[in-house]
C-alpha cells in the first residue's frame, strides 16, 4: 500500500470514531497548552523587562531602601526595619560624589494619586514624584514643552510641576497648552511648567501617568517620612562599575556606617533586574516543562489504550487485508500513523489555544503578539515522539496478528 493510501486509510479509521479520537487528542492538547501558554507569557514579560530597563537610562543605577525584586515573605523584616534614606543623606551623598558621576538625581514617589483640572480628572492611579533638577536626565525623560525643574524651585519649595503625556491627554484633551495652567493633585494646587515627551510603557505600566514636583515641596506637604531613592548616571560604560563602587562607598559614609556594619541600602541595576527575572523564568520554565511532560506521557498512555481497543475492534479487517496480501509493514505503518495523527492533532490544538492564552499577557503588557517558535517546534517534536512511542506496541500487535485467527474471531 502506498504512503498516500495508508494516510487516507488512517484518516478514515479515525473519522469512524470521532468522539473517541477527539477525547484522546484533548489529553495531548492539555499538556501542550500548559507549556505553550506559560512560555508565551514568559516571553511577553521578558520583552517587557527588556523595554522597561530603558526607564533607568543608559549607564544608570539606583540606590534605594528595598531590593528591586522585594515581595516580602522570608527575610522581610531585614528590609522593613532598615532606616529610611533621608533627603539630607541624599544631599550628603551628592556632595561626596561631586565630579564622580555624570548625573545624580534624588526622588521620592507615591502611587494612587488623583489629578484634576477644572471639571476634568484622572483616575486615582497617578504616580506623584518629588524630585530634584536631575530627575529627568538621570531617568531618561525629555522635555517636550516648557522647562525642567530649576534649583530655585527646589530651594524655595515652589508649587510647580511637570506632567506626563497621559495627564496631558486626559486633562487637556482639546490640545491647549498646559504650561502656566494650575492643576490639583490630591487637592493641592500646582502650576505646570513643563510636559515630558511620551515615553510609553514599562513592565506593563505607563511611564507617562506621572506628575513631578520639587522634592522639598513633596517632603514638606505630601509625606515627610518617605524613603528617597537616588539615581546615578555614570559618565560612560567604561566608568560604570567604578562609579558603582564609588557610590557604595559614598552612601556608606553618608549613612554613617562603620567598617564592620553591612550595607543598609540596595543597588538596583539593569543587570540585577535581568538576572533576577531570568532566574525566575528558568524556574518557571523547568516546572512547566516537567508538568507538561507528565501530562503528555499520561496522554500517550491514553493513545496506546485507544489504539489497543482499535486493534481489537478491527481484528477481522486486519485478517481480511492480510489474506489478500497486505504486508505487515503496511498494517504497522497505518496504526502508527493513526497514533501520530492523534498526538499531533492534540498538539496543534494545544499550541493554538496556548499561544492565544499566553498572548493575553502580551496584550496586558502592551506588547505585539508573541509566537514562541522554539517551544512550538519542541512541542511538535515531543508530540511526534509520544505518538510514535505509544503507538508502536498496538501497531506491532496489529501487524503480527495471524490472518486465520483474525478471520475466525468474532
Amino acid at each position: 500500500m502506498k504512503l498516500r493510501e495508508t494516510i487516507l486509510q488512517a484518516t478514515y479509521s479515525l473519522q469512524a470514531n470521532k468522539l473517541r479520537s477527539w477525547l484522546t487528542t484533548m489529553g495531548v492538547a492539555v499538556g501542550v497548552f500548559s507549556i505553550i501558554a506559560v512560555m508565551t507569557a514568559l516571553q511577553a514579560v521578558d520583552r517587557s523587562v527588556a523595554s522597561g530597563l530603558s526607564s533607568l537610562g543608559s549607564n544608570t543605577f539606583e540606590i534605594q531602601k528595598y531590593p528591586a525584586t522585594f515581595f516580602g515573605g522570608h527575610g522581610r523584616n531585614r528590609f522593613v526595619n532598615r532606616p529610611d534614606i533621608t533627603y539630607n543623606e541624599g544631599l550628603a551623598f551628592k556632595k561626596l560624589m561631586r565630579g564622580k558621576a555624570k548625573n545624580i538625581g534624588i526622588q521620592v514617589f507615591s502611587s494612587g494619586n488623583l489629578a484634576t483640572y477644572e471639571s476634568l480628572s484622572t483616575n486615582p492611579d497617578v504616580t506623584l514624584f518629588g524630585a530634584d533638577v536631575n530627575f529627568a536626565s538621570a531617568n531618561g525623560f525629555d522635555i517636550e514643552t516648557g522647562r525642567n525643574l530649576i534649583e530655585n524651585d527646589i530651594l524655595y519649595s515652589r508649587n510647580v510641576a511637570l506632567i506626563g503625556h497621559d495627564l496631558l491627554n486626559t486633562l487637556f484633551p482639546t490640545g491647549e497648552n498646559p504650561v502656566g495652567k494650575s492643576i490639583k493633585v490630591n487637592g493641592k494646587v500646582c502650576r505646570i511648567v513643563g510636559v515630558f515627551t511620551k515615553k510609553g510603557a514599562a513592565f506593563g505600566e505607563s511611564q507617562d501617568n506621572l506628575v513631578i514636583i520639587p522634592i522639598t515641596r513633596y517632603l514638606a506637604h505630601i509625606n515627610v517620612k518617605r524613603s528617597i531613592s537616588i539615581t546615578i548616571e555614570a559618565s560612560s560604560q567604561k566608568e560604570y562599575q567604578a562609579t558603582i563602587d564609588r557610590a557604595i562607598g559614598a552612601m556608606r559614609v553618608a549613612r554613617g556606617l562603620t567598617v564592620e556594619k553591612p550595607n543598609n541600602f540596595e543597588l538596583r541595576t539593569n543587570e540585577a533586574l535581568v538576572d533576577s527575572f531570568r532566574e525566575f523564568q528558568r524556574t518557571i520554565s523547568i516546572g512547566a516543562f516537567i508538568i507538561s511532560f507528565m501530562a503528555l506521557v499520561t496522554a500517550g498512555v491514553g493513545i496506546m489504550n485507544i489504539m489497543l481497543v482499535s486493534v481489537t475492534e478491527r481484528t477481522r479487517e486486519i485478517g481480511i487485508r492480510k489474506s489478500i496480501g497486505a504486508p505487515r509493514k503496511s498494517i504497522m505503518r497505518q496504526f502508527l500513523l493513526e497514533a501520530l495523527f492523534l498526538s499531533l492533532t492534540g498538539g496543534l490544538i494545544g499550541i493554538l489555544i496556548g499561544a492565544s492564552a499566553g498572548n493575553i499577557v502580551a496584550i496586558a503588557f502592551n506588547i505585539p503578539p508573541i509566537f514562541p517558535v522554539t517551544w512550538i517546534l519542541i512541542s511538535i517534536a515531543v508530540c511526534s515522539g509520544i505518538g510514535i512511542s505509544f503507538g508502536i506496541f498496538p501497531a506491532y500487535k496489529a501487524a503480527m496478528l495471524d490472518p486465520v485467527d483474525a478471520l475466525s474471531s468474532r
